[in-house]
């Protein structure tokens, strides 16, 4: 197991004169990220010649280069037989459809029963790894595809694969309101001033982009897909609750529950009864870390969200035929 502090070190090479020393030390440790290499470049773990250094200081070539590396490794989570539901796996990368109602860190209020206790027991190296090789989380009753590292040259490449948005992230989501079209939620998100559990569309806040499209359209409701440019808490729930269609079940932001007027029985008690969002994470596609290959991946819609589909199909139906 990799301790959560070692010592690293390398000569600069001749031909490096003249360069920058954040670019030259990301040739020299691949397997970490820039933004991690950056951050210990900032705190005086990396160091040229014993000294502390600036990330744009030029190298002169044959310095000596020392880093300390210090990962935030998941020791101290307990593995627990939690069964995973795994859509693709080698020796490099996980790839999982997560249920809802499962918690992805353990946290104060979630110390065991997690997705990261779940992946501890399936591959205990995992230990060794940033966030037991998390690299994306979904939220608590999000369901669906998540990618893990197993080796930290993986980890790295998935982190700056979402980094350069290069991973493809496609959600299904059942929303209020019936759109007749789709298009692109460009708000920022950040946290909410007043509800530190919530997030909000501010001004100040950080990029967000979401683009979406109609994938069917019922009496009241609309089943969408959306495609994350960027992925920021909650971003899909807020940007659906900014442009006033929020989805269905959902705690925080979807507001009361709203029944259509007429509406089937059985539509009545399946959106009385989901008391989670409906959103699900349906495709993932990123490039494979060692090979480059593309790897794509599906989670099936689960059972709780496909009953809601069906229901609102049978309620625009009974809509139909009755004239309304």
């Amino acid at each position: 197991m990799t301790s959560p502090r070692q010592t690293l070190t390398a000569t600069v090479p001749d031909s490096a004169a003249g360069r920058r020393f954040d670019a030259v030390l990301a040739e020299l440790f691949p397997d970490y990220s820039r933004s991690r290499l950056a951050a210990w470049i900032k705190s005086g773990d990396a160091r040229l010649n014993g000294q502390e250094a600036r990330p744009r200081d030029p190298v002169q070539g044959g310095e000596a280069v020392e880093l300390n590396v210090v990962l935030d490794t998941q020791t101290h989570a307990v593995a627990e037989d939690i069964a995973l539901d795994i859509l693709y796996e080698d020796s490099e990368v996980i790839v999982l459809d997560k249920p809802a109602g499962l918690v992805v860190h353990p946290g104060a209020g979630n110390p065991a029963g997690t997705l990261v206790n779940a992946l501890l027991h399936h591959d205990p190296g995992l230990s060794a790894l940033p966030r037991a090789g998390i690299v994306h989380r979904l939220d608590k009753d999000t369901s669906g595809a998540m990618v893990v590292a197993r080796t930290l040259p993986a980890h790295t490449s998935l982190v700056e694969q979402l980094s350069a948005r290069d991973v493809h992230r496609q959600y299904l989501a059942v929303v209020v309101g019936a759109l007749v079209s789709g298009g692109t939620a460009n708000a920022a998100i950040d946290r909410h001033p007043r509800d530190r559990l919530r997030m909000g569309v501010r001004e100040d806040g950080k990029d967000a982009v979401t683009h979406y499209r109609l994938r069917e359209r019922f009496r009241a409701h609309t089943l969408l897909e959306c495609r994350l440019e960027t992925g920021r808490t909650h971003q899909i729930r807020v940007h659906m609750q900014h442009l006033k269609h929020p989805i269905v079940g959902d705690p925080l932001y979807g507001g009361p529950l709203k029944l259509p007027k007429g509406a089937t029985e059985g539509l009545v008690e399946t959106l009385r009864g989901f008391k989670r969002q409906a959103l699900h994470a349906e495709t993932l596609e990123f490039k494979h870390p060692a090979s480059g290959e593309p790897i794509r991946c599906t989670a099936p819609v689960p059972a709780d969200l496909q009953r809601l589909i069906t229901e609102l199909r049978a309620d625009t139906r009974a809509a139909v035929e009755a004239g309304r």
